[in-house]
């Protein structure tokens, strides 16, 4: 079965490398100067800079041509995923398709997998997620990955297809779980970005990331998933690394905010929208989300962090 990879960023051009270890593989860039400057380059100079493509890897810009695979993975920003779907849907359509975007649709409060069966019913959805730099992984760095796919057969199919030198696969039909272990541990890589950002100590840092991981198992359980899903790599495992790494982008935005510093607006940060989607879905279901709600404060300049500092802490006392 052949593979393609939609989206040249990072984490688009590093799995593309790194599945090209098991046969050839097709990267699309959107944009045709950037994918012709990778194809005569052999790098991507704009966002993996030092690393080589295999010559296993081809790069093109005709979605036409990538879309001749069998299966796909669909390396583009969470808020841009549905355009992608809707503007290319003939081409798309009938594919195995697999999200490898984390969050929460900020205009419908759908996950990844959830956005794929509504744009395009008759494709086969998955999701890959789970604790993974584009950096480490196009080194050939090893880790662990969350395969999410409520068909157990095609879970099969895709767990062998995609396992690579460097990337283990783990497989699951619990799609809710994973979607949501993924895009809400962004969250609290913010909020723990912006309390190192502040000063305010490693403690407070593990205290914000086990209650995060609470208010992230209350929103998925309530949602119907599994809470092993939460415990596993899409959840706790991605949670670990994004709240303890400047390689978060998540992460460096809190860091900023605590700082009282600028951040780059071109940079894609995920959890922002998902903070946003997160709150207003909290809100409807009626769950208790203090870490998140406060995350939108200060993304919005509504707290400083100071504040929100003292008014988590300040909070009822309760059992844990």
């Amino acid at each position: 079965m052949s593979v393609s990879v939609l989206g040249a960023g990072a984490f688009g051009t590093a799995l593309a490398i790194s599945l090209a270890g098991n046969g050839p593989v097709t990267l699309w860039a959107r944009n045709n100067a950037h994918a012709e400057q990778m194809q005569t380059s052999r790098r991507n100079v704009a966002r993996l800079p030092g690393v080589d493509l295999p010559p296993e890897l081809t790069v093109t810009s005709d979605l036409a041509e990538a879309a001749e695979s069998d299966t796909i993975l669909l390396s583009v920003p969470m808020q841009q995923l549905r355009g992608l779907l809707m503007a290319e849907g003939d081409a798309l359509a009938g594919k195995a398709l697999v999200a490898c975007c984390k969050g929460i649709e900020l205009s419908t409060g759908m996950g990844p997998v959830s956005v794929i069966r509504d744009c395009l019913p008759e494709a086969q959805a998955a999701l890959l997620t789970g604790p993974s730099f584009a950096a480490d992984i196009a080194r050939g760095l090893p880790t662990a990955l969350t395969l999410a796919c409520e068909d157990p057969a095609l879970g099969l199919s895709l767990q062998e297809q995609l396992t690579t030198a460097n990337l283990r696969l783990y497989r699951t039909t619990d799609t809710v779980g994973a979607e949501l272990g993924g895009a809400l541990k962004n969250v609290i890589a913010i909020a723990c970005g912006a309390v190192i950002g502040a000063g305010l100590g490693e403690s407070a840092r593990a205290a914000l990331m086990t209650r995060g991981y609470a208010e992230m198992q209350r929103m998925a359980l309530a949602c119907g998933a599994r809470a092993e899903t939460l415990a596993g790599l899409s959840g706790f495992g991605d949670l670990t690394l994004t709240c303890s790494s400047d390689l978060s982008r998540n992460y460096r935005l809190g860091f900023a905010i605590g700082r009282g510093e600028s951040f780059d607006p071109s940079i894609t940060v995920e959890g922002a929208a998902t903070a946003r989607a997160t709150a207003a879905k909290a809100e409807d279901m009626r769950l208790d989300m203090p870490i998140t709600q406060t995350v939108v404060a200060l993304l919005d300049g509504r707290l400083t962090i100071h504040d929100a500092t003292a008014q988590l802490l300040s909070r009822p006392l309760k059992e844990e």
